[in-house]
């Protein structure tokens, strides 16, 4: 049998179809997040960016994200390994570091809702950036992100 493209294929020689089929849609990275400039600790925050869709965890201007929101970044095979912040559930992340796909993610469970059954994805649990005032952000770390 052979194997899974994320399993068998390097990043760089993923299309752009099997790159963006490896994230499990749990829109932790769409959290706001704040960073101890002394020890480069990243905390999360239960707030997140103004374009997420909660309810689906997903962007509701995908295509325009970058240009929309100042902060936001795309994610490549050339600078995933510079993405410390990343969460520890994060697919990129676990495939970087030659880790498996938890169970739950979808192309393991061949359910995209599996990410939100597991309660592994933001939905129901997070603040539209609007309703907090940036200088609050701190009352608003969180600590159910891994």
């Amino acid at each position: 049998m052979s194997q899974p493209s994320w399993v068998s294929k390097p990043f760089t020689e993923m299309s752009q179809a099997e790159w963006e089929s490896l994230c499990d849609g749990c829109a932790k990275c769409c959290l706001h997040k704040l960073e101890d400039h002394d020890t480069g600790e990243v905390f999360y925050t239960n707030v997140a960016c103004e374009l997420l869709d909660d309810h689906n965890c997903q962007c509701r201007d995908y295509g325009n994200r970058l240009t929309l929101v100042t902060d936001c970044l795309k994610l490549t095979p050339e600078n995933l390994s510079q993405q410390q912040w990343l969460p520890s559930t994060c697919a990129y992340r676990l495939l970087l570091n030659g880790e498996p796909l938890p169970y739950w993610h979808p192309l393991v469970s061949g359910d995209s809702q599996s990410v939100h059954n597991e309660g592994m994805s933001v939905r129901g649990r997070v603040l539209p950036e609007g309703s907090v005032h940036e200088d609050d952000l701190e009352d608003h770390i969180i600590h159910w992100v891994e």
